[in-house]
């Protein structure tokens, strides 16, 4: 029998009942990565290869550390021999997410139950393959079968939106999210020649385009924005004076990058505000740091890692001068390194405000943190210092049209972590209130909180 079973993660009886209630609850996947061109284009997938591994750079990594060749990973290599690569690196990955979720999804989309290593490799690839070349296993099928409610996929500014807008009759839907950090990064390499092709000449213009794109965004539904940030930045100076050094190709300080940020920032949330929208801070990563490959494959490829940065004062005084203004949304707060969770698990407590339940969120484990260690680490957190039942629970962050056993995953971690509190005592078994809050974090809490 599969370890893939029923019980799978479940290890008390109190976790088994819980799973029972919330495991067909539709998923509400409110941050990935998903192309909306694939889903409006209803893309066929060529193969197992194209599905698994054509753009997951959590797979990279890992083969990587097999001492797999980068010809059988991103290069030019016949697309089995990858497959073959991955089914060789998989059985080594014994305490990995990587290892559940990989069997998680040829059970789930395939209904294959032996594991995937070099010796099974071709029948998995050929079982997988003869599926995929169905109609019922291009993506939107894919999505259905997956039973996603909602989609939110994220989008620069400066997009048009026409493939949310050939999804407006799907059955699932497709939202957008904003994604600016690309007109607030003024530090980076990236800025001017996004100021140059938005179009604008002065910093007043550019606020001035954020706002029309957020009402733009907004008429397609959009319900949150979404900024990956290295640190959250707060100072207060001459934004304009900023914008117009950078823009004549001087070097600006970390205080005048700060101020600019921070105004853009403001200028974002007010809006946000204004339209009852979610903002997403992701906070931590520390992007690109193994330049030759970056030169060579480009960003989002497995080269970045976890910061470790004193996060605490900036944030607070931020949000501060948010909530001072009166334009303090809806907030997220991701943070990438697992240190920082009691900052802010502390953090949400000092802004929280009615009418909304947990206003101010803690994020679900994100990125390396997205593991049964990190996503128990988080929710006892939140438990410990603030309130896990108003959480707005699981998203994939994944690029990957199979990702959504991710959901279950979470589903069945929470069950057995909340589970394991009644089965010790530590909580009562009435099973009317427990009903409520597993349903909650798993479902009906993001689809209030967003109001999809």
């Amino acid at each position: 029998m599969s370890f893939i079973n029923d019980n799978f993660m479940l290890k008390n009886k109190p976790a088994k009942k819980l799973y029972n209630m919330i495991k067909d609850l539709p998923i509400i996947d409110y941050h990935c990565h998903l192309q909306p061109k694939q889903i409006a284009e209803n893309y066929q997938f060529k193969n197992a290869f194209d599905l698994f591994l054509g753009g997951d750079h959590y797979k990279w990594r890992q083969m990587r550390t097999a001492g797999v060749d980068e010809e059988y990973i991103t290069g030019n290599a016949d697309e089995y021999e990858k497959f073959k690569a991955f089914a060789r690196t998989l059985p080594r990955l014994i305490g990995n997410p990587l290892y559940h979720w990989t069997h998680l999804e040829l059970k789930r989309y395939f209904d294959i139950d032996e594991t995937l290593n070099e010796e099974s490799c071709e029948r998995i690839w050929n079982k997988c393959n003869e599926l995929l070349a169905k109609p019922e296993y291009r993506a939107q099928e894919l999505i259905k079968r997956s039973n996603v409610e909602v989609i939110c996929t994220t989008d620069d500014p400066i997009d048009t939106l026409e493939y949310h807008k050939a999804l407006r009759g799907f059955s699932t839907k497709i939202l957008p999210t904003f994604r600016p950090d690309k007109a607030v990064e003024i530090g980076k390499e990236t800025f001017i020649p996004y100021v140059e092709q938005v179009g604008v000449k002065t910093y007043g213009e550019l606020v001035a385009w954020i706002k029309d794109r957020i009402a733009f965004f907004n008429s397609y539904g959009c319900r949150l924005s979404d900024h990956a940030l290295e640190y959250v930045p707060y100072a207060v100076g001459d934004a304009e004076a900023a914008f117009n050094k950078r823009m004549a190709g001087e070097t600006l300080t970390k205080e005048e990058i700060d101020s600019f940020k921070t105004a853009m920032l403001k200028a974002c949330a007010e809006e946000y505000v204004k339209y009852g929208w979610a903002m997403q801070l992701h906070i931590g990563a520390l992007r690109n740091n193994n330049r030759r490959m970056y030169d060579k494959l480009g960003p989002d490829t497995g080269f970045d890692s976890i910061n470790d940065l004193a996060i605490a004062e900036d944030l607070a005084a931020f949000m501060n001068h948010l909530e001072m203004s009166e334009c303090l949304p809806k907030t997220i707060l991701y943070t990438l390194n697992p240190k920082d969770n009691y900052v802010l698990g502390t953090m949400l407590g000092c802004f929280q405000a009615a009418p909304t339940a947990g206003k101010i969120q803690f994020g679900s484990g994100w990125w390396f943190n997205d593991q049964r260690d990190g996503m128990e680490a988080q929710m006892q957190a939140l438990a410990n210092l603030g309130m896990l039942s108003a959480f707005v629970g699981m998203l994939t962050d994944s690029r990957s049209f199979v990702s959504y056993p991710r959901h279950e995953y979470f589903r069945r971690i929470l069950c057995n972590l909340i589970g394991k509190w009644v089965d010790e005592g530590e909580y009562p078994a009435d099973y009317v209130q427990l009903e409520k809050i597993v349903k909650g974090i798993a479902y009906e809490n993001a689809k209030a909180y967003f109001n999809f």
